[in-house]
């Protein structure tokens, strides 16, 4: 049974949500003729799809899934009498599960993630490398049938020097998303996500609300930027180990014309790296991106234009050296299900972008402390068993303006190789 013909029969489960409700599924994009139907079956808690993001529309589900999407129905209060009829002997081999259903108690759920990793870092001016092992603990509430909390608690690891182990387990996350009116809203302290990650990757104490009208996705974000570390050589040179990203505003809009993906955006960011920049840096960062699906191949073309503002000094004269536009390339195949043994993935990526153009980049590469960079990643990812995934990263990038990064960091290129497994439950 295919999870098209689910989608099918849970639409008439006569379960209910807001035509605006947010789509947690990865492989179910904006604009994809099930987008609305998959985003009110998850928002009623129907269907959870796959621990990796995904909703896997197109794999086989057992009968014994089927009625577990039942069970949760029923305890919705849907009327499926005939479908009840059709999985009989399924919903009474789940028994107690469904009776717990049916008094709610799955409305605190806890998840986790464990990664291994190794990394070597091969630079112009000596090597490096990383071993460590990072635990991450999600714990999700149902406040209501509109509102969730997401909490995630984190520890790291380090195999080779146990002082420098983060200090003890931190609370990485604490948000909590809902409906109001028409809008999609996020807020608290989350992992705030726009520019496909090429602007802006990492926790953010915000909020952002989304709405969709027709095929068109708006999202609006503010919030306060983490704060971003330095390696050794540039804490000492400014006397500081971590900077603050600053507060910004941004707006991001998606759609799909024709079958191309298209998405633009803004951020207006203000009083960034302090430390480092005296008074402050604000930039303002414009992007725009094209991508294409055919059949299992992904593509993406990002253009990216920054508007730096430093006000004297140090900062000033980097202001004037470094470039303020740039682009991006990614090409992919296929993807690895942590549910599907076996199944895998590759991703190609290539940065040419200046230093005003990105604030915490996505990519696992050396971006050299915000300077500008260039060259390119290349990654694989494998599901060795259920839940357990493997992942091989090769990249080979170097910084725009050289001499600012020699002065600043110590080093202007960095190749860097990255292997990792991830166990999730």
């Amino acid at each position: 049974m295919k999870k098209s013909l689910v989608l099918a029969m849970a639409m008439a489960l006569g379960v209910t949500a807001s035509a605006y409700a947010a789509n947690p599924f990865s492989d179910v994009p904006a604009g994809h003729w099930a987008y609305d139907s998959v985003a009110k079956l998850a928002a009623a808690g129907v269907v959870d799809g796959y621990a990796d993001g995904a909703f896997g529309g197109d794999k086989l589900i057992t009968r014994y899934e089927m009625a577990q999407i039942v069970a949760k129905a029923m305890a919705k209060g849907a009327d499926c009498d005939k479908l009840a009829a059709e999985f009989a002997d399924e919903l009474d081999t789940l028994g107690v599960r469904v009776a717990k259903l049916e008094k709610g108690a799955d409305a605190v759920k806890i998840t986790g993630a464990i990664r291994y990793r190794y990394k070597t870092s091969d630079t112009n001016v000596g090597d490096s490398h990383t071993n460590d092992l990072r635990t991450r603990l999600w714990i999700n509430g149902q406040i209501n049938d509109d509102w969730s909390y997401t909490g995630m608690l984190q520890h790291v690891h380090n195999f080779d020097n146990e002082a420098n182990d983060e200090d003890g387990t931190t609370f990485q996350r604490a948000y909590v998303e809902g409906k109001l009116g028409g809008l999609d809203v996020t807020g608290g302290r989350y992992n705030a996500y726009f520019g496909d990650g090429l602007v802006y990757d990492t926790r953010a104490d915000a909020v952002e609300a989304s709405y969709k009208l027709g095929g068109v996705k708006v999202t609006g974000f503010a919030g306060k930027g983490t704060d971003a570390g330095y390696g050794d050589e540039l804490a000492e040179l400014i006397g500081s180990a971590s900077d603050s990203y600053g507060n910004y505003a941004a707006v991001e809009v998606a759609t799909n014309v024709a079958g191309l993906d298209l998405m633009a955006g803004y951020a207006n960011f203000q009083d960034m790296r302090p430390e480092l920049l005296g008074d402050g840096l604000d930039n303002g960062i414009w992007w725009a991106q094209v991508g294409k699906t055919i059949g299992h191949v992904g593509l993406k073309a990002t253009y990216l234009k920054g508007d730096y503002e430093a006000p004297y000094g140090f900062g000033k004269v980097l202001n004037d050296e470094l470039d303020d536009d740039g682009y991006a390339f990614a090409v992919s195949y296929k993807g690895a299900k942590a549910s599907d043994v076996g199944s895998w993935g590759l991703n190609f990526n290539y940065w040419n972008q200046g230093s005003a153009t990105y604030v915490a980049h996505t990519t696992d590469a050396d971006t050299f402390s915000g300077l500008g960079f260039k060259g390119y990643g290349i990654a694989a990812e494998y599901t060795v068993a259920k839940n357990i995934v493997a992942t091989v990263a090769w990249y080979d990038t170097e910084a725009k303006n050289k001499e600012a990064a020699e002065s600043i960091t110590g080093a202007d290129e960095n190749e860097i190789l990255w292997a990792d497994v991830t166990f999730l439950f």
